[in-house]
């Protein structure tokens, strides 16, 4: 009997699709940076603090396995022209980070952020990453390249000391150059550079710059290839074009679990230009032109044996009835403390409501996409991945070959939101231009986005409460079936608790998505602290300060309320407002809503939202704001209406023009307050201001209605009253 790693501690819950066996197995084997490199000064870390720095050393999974590296791991090159390029196995999806680390180089470089070149997700030139999700940019890769930084500034310091015969500290760095302000001499880093290898390793205690005296961080620096993006110029996967590439298709199952029982091939093997790939359950096409593919594939006549699954009406009974012990990433967990039946007991209010989140797709505007090419036996692919040696290893695996033998580059990528973690499309590109003999680019329809990708974890949530008369909880159990585990304990202070988060058989592929159950859980924990302040009559804010056992919760929550008018203002009539409070990965956010109701037709709007976020010093004000802004809209989609429809194993709803996805028309006024926390490290805030979203539109539309809703998504249609 195998079993499931346990997954490492610093790696979150909820990584189902990690946990995955390999889709594809075929029938078929790093780099020397120093060398490559040239000269100048190399900053690297040495092999044996590669593991705990770099986030791996996990467990044997794709991409989790790598073990000790064999190799230096360079971070931070300064060239023979004093061009510095730094090194990161972190990718961009949108979320600014090229522009974020590339701050924190320059500031411990003392230059400017746009003379920073960052090669990022090139796994044949970038030292190992586990992979870009988790919200770990920040608060892991950021202080390591700083610390990379900071040791390049000593060499270079040293460097001048040494041609001037002057004490280092004597010496500062400014502008790409080492000055001595007592004679008025300066050296450029191409000057000191020149001509020399220096290998440097970092220090294990680095000194680098503290919050109070950043320059480059800090401020609101515009995103460092913007206007690559504005103009067209940036290529993403979907627009690159190698000499000789031909274009791919791949034969998809008739629904979700289907088993293939026959194919005829015979019309696509008997078109001119055509190689059709058929590869146990693998059936693709490769052409010299994708409408030349996509007839191809279509001629094909497949019988399909379905697998009978549940539906969405039919979803929740189907996780409750059916859960597992789970495995690995998907394990199942409980804290207990005191005793939940004693709470209850002292309580002079009980209160049990269930709540249900459904599956909802990541919706990327740019779907999965991989170029392929084999070369002497040796595999490059281009991909938009959060994972590009996990992915490296999936290839490595399916064709068996040494990792060492694949290299993935990531472009800037148009989005992923947790749902690019696997490399399927790239293997099945793979695939195909091995069978072609050429580069073959393969692109996922959105249709197939919506089908054959993983979906956000469907859920059913139990909460039993006990409350006494002056507000305090006295009891608290919560009990997750299937969505998962993230975010689950929350942050008020109960003596007596049970909180256990139950795995399920899930009916669709299930994995990561944006703060991955935070999402489902905070839903239900703040809307129920939502109805037991209504059962005491309390005020919700009031309600959940008398409750709080974190004074960063207090102060998210007092941030909010405060620019809200939380306790000046009074809704209008058919208007509520709602809060709620919440943290996940190491930051704090507060969400305070402002719903209409159009009691005719039942339409609710969201007026406005505020939204206060604390996720430590600040690193760069506008990127943090959009990225607050862009999770918020995001919420507002699984809040409101998206919903993943199936039934008989088929997506009902796997289209843009089926799939209810924000627009431009439900975005209400956005106002965030940034709490800037100088004296706590930067976290991540690609998630968590998702997370309480829904829950303060929920209670605000209980406000304004007295309907309360527990389900996600709260009012697909018109809201009945």
């Amino acid at each position: 009997m195998s079993h499931k790693p346990t997954p490492d501690p610093a790696y979150e819950p909820e990584r189902y699709e990690l946990d995955e066996s390999a889709r594809y197995h075929f029938d078929f084997d790093r780099r020397t940076f120093l060398r490559t490199a040239g000269t100048g000064i190399v900053v690297w870390l040495a092999v044996d603090d590669v593991i705990g720095a770099q986030e791996s050393g996990g467990g044997r999974r794709r991409g989790l396995d790598e073990g000790a590296p064999t190799e230096i791991a360079a971070w931070l090159h300064i060239g023979a022209n004093g061009r510095i390029t730094v090194y990161t196995g972190k990718v961009e999806v949108g979320q600014n980070t090229r522009t974020s680390l590339s701050q924190a180089v320059a500031d411990e470089l003392h230059v400017s952020t746009d003379t920073i070149e960052l090669v990022m997700g090139d796994t044949d030139r970038v030292p190992f990453d586990i992979g870009t999700f988790g919200s770990l940019s920040t608060p892991r890769m950021a202080p390591q390249l700083r610390k990379a930084a900071a040791a390049a500034r000593e060499i270079l310091l040293a460097l001048a000391a040494e041609r001037w015969q002057v004490a280092p500290d004597a010496l500062v760095v400014a502008d790409g150059s080492v000055l001595d302000s007592a004679s008025d001499r300066a050296l450029t880093f191409a000057e000191l550079t020149n001509g020399k290898t220096l290998a440097q390793r970092i220090p294990e205690h680095a000194t680098v710059t503290s919050p109070e005296r950043w320059t480059e961080a800090g401020r609101s620096v515009p995103k460092v290839n913007g206007r690559d993006f504005v103009t067209g110029k940036h290529r993403f996967v979907s627009d690159l074009k190698l000499d000789g590439m031909w274009y791919g298709k791949v034969l998809r199952p008739d629904s979700i679990g289907a088993v293939l029982v026959s194919a005829d091939v015979s019309r696509a093997e008997a078109m001119d230009g055509v190689v059709l790939v058929r590869d146990g359950d693998f059936i693709g096409v490769a052409a010299p032109s994708a409408a030349q593919a996509e007839r191809a594939i279509e001629s094909i006549g497949a019988e399909w044996k379905a697998k009978p699954l549940p539906s969405a009406s039919t979803i929740f009974e189907h996780l409750k009835a059916h859960t597992t012990e789970g495995e690995g990433f998907d394990r199942a967990r409980r804290m207990v403390e005191g005793s939940v039946t004693e709470g209850l007991a002292e309580a002079d209010e009980t209160l049990e409501s269930t709540y249900t989140v459904a599956y909802i797709a990541h919706a990327p505007l740019e779907p999965r996409a991989a170029v392929a090419k084999w070369e002497n036996a040796r595999l490059t692919a281009w991909t938009g991945t959060q994972r590009p040696f996990g992915v490296r290893d999936e290839l490595a695996e399916a064709f068996h070959l040494s990792p060492d033998a694949v290299r993935v580059l990531v472009p800037d990528t148009g989005s992923g939101y947790g749902g690019k973690h696997t490399g399927e499309c790239a293997i099945e590109a793979a695939r195909l231009a091995k069978a072609a003999g050429r580069p073959v680019k393969l692109v996922w329809t959105r249709e197939e986005e919506f089908t054959w990708a993983y979906f956000r974890p469907a859920g059913v949530i139990e909460v039993k409460a006990g409350v006494r008369r002056d507000g305090k909880l006295t009891a608290w159990a919560f009990h997750n079936y299937n969505s998962g585990g993230s975010a689950i304990e929350g942050k008020y202070a109960v003596a007596n608790r049970h909180i256990e988060f139950h795995p399920s058989d899930s009916p669709l592929r299930q994995g990561s998505y944006r703060a991955l159950a935070a999402t489902a859980n905070h839903f239900a924990r703040e809307s129920h602290m939502d109805e037991l302040a209504h059962v005491l009559g309390m005020d919700p804010l009031v309600f959940r300060l008398k409750n709080s056992g974190d004074p960063r919760l207090d102060g998210v929550l007092e941030a909010a309320a405060e620019r809200f008018g939380w306790a000046r203002l009074k809704p209008a009539e058919n208007r509520g407002f709602g809060i709620a409070g919440g943290f996940e990965k190491n930051a704090y956010v507060a969400t305070c809503a402002e719903i209409s109701v159009h009691r005719a037709s039942g339409h609710v709007r969201i007026e406005r939202l505020v939204t206060s976020f604390d996720c430590g010093a600040v690193v760069n004000p506008d990127a943090l704001t959009n990225q607050i802004e862009g999770s918020v809209i995001m919420g507002i989609g699984g809040a409101m209406f998206e919903a993943v429809d199936f039934a008989d194993g088929r997506i009902g709803n796997g289209r843009f023009s089926a799939y209810r996805v924000p627009r431009f028309s439900d975005a209400p006024v956005l106002e965030t307050v940034l709490v800037d926390r100088k004296d706590v490290p930067s976290a991540g805030a690609g998630e968590t201001p998702i997370v309480c979203v829904a829950p303060a539109i929920g209670n605000a539309i209980f406000a304004a209605t007295g309907i309360r809703l527990r389900s996600l998504p709260m009012v697909p249609k018109a809201l009945e009253i």
